[in-house]
């Protein structure tokens, strides 16, 4: 029995939540269980420098936790004055998921940046950011779109991610915090609309985990992505 009494294959509750930024041309704020990320999307007239001149766009990422996100208060990083490897390594996850679904020849020469601030931790921050990302990333482009900065929409599928593993010898879709803290096998899935595979993060906590095991995980992160990118395109409808 899962300590949230769900069905192996049961997502906790998610919703997204759109346009709840005044100022961001793209935002949304995703629940997923008791796991809340607020996603904004910001449109900029350029694109690194390295990337400067060569008529194609760029889509990035940031990602933090608020201090009050998990049970004790955090230190804000930028009072330590540097990001810890654990941040750079989710943005970038982050940045590379959202980029995998964008034509940036279409998007021309500019950067959209998505940043993702946890609310509140539960368990699946990165996942839920990436699933809430591609709302706020969808109409930031709809934004530019409205104002005639492409002739064709750079968007070219959903992407929607999500956290499976085995706890206590069982395979689980979308862990919660006390599973993830006591799970056998963690294991984080990047998927687009069509079934494209984007990113598999997996690692045994405890016993190593068997093909046939990996294969349950794989199984139950398609159906878990099935219904997460059917609920982007409700929030989009």
């Amino acid at each position: 029995m899962r300590p949230s009494k769900r069905e192996a294959d049961e997502l906790r509750p998610v919703t997204l939540e759109r346009g709840v930024s005044r100022h961001a041309e793209g935002s949304c704020l995703i629940h997923c269980g008791d796991t809340k990320v607020l996603c904004t999307a910001s449109v900029e007239e350029r694109v690194p420098p390295w990337m400067r001149g060569g008529g194609t766009g760029w889509v990035t990422a940031e990602y933090g936790m608020l201090p009050r996100s998990t049970g004790s208060r955090m230190r804000r990083e930028s009072t330590a004055g540097k990001q810890s490897g654990r941040t750079q390594e989710i943005q970038r996850l982050i940045g590379r998921s959202l980029r995998a679904v964008v034509d940036m020849k279409k998007l021309g020469e500019r950067q959209v940046t998505v940043d993702c601030d946890v609310i509140q931790a539960d368990g699946g921050t990165r996942t839920a950011a990436i699933t809430g990302g591609w709302v706020a990333l969808h109409d930031a482009l709809q934004w530019m779109a409205a104002r005639d900065m492409f002739k064709e929409d750079p968007m070219i599928d959903h992407i929607a991610a999500i956290s499976c593993g085995i706890y206590r010898g069982t395979p689980v879709c979308d862990l919660d915090y006390p599973e993830d803290s006591e799970a056998d096998t963690d294991a984080n899935f990047v998927m687009t609309g069509s079934g494209g595979i984007v990113e598999i993060q997996g690692t045994a906590e405890k016993d190593p985990f068997s093909e046939d095991e990996f294969g349950q995980l794989m199984g139950l992160a398609k159906n878990g992505i099935s219904r997460l990118v059917s609920l982007q395109k409700t929030a989009v409808a």
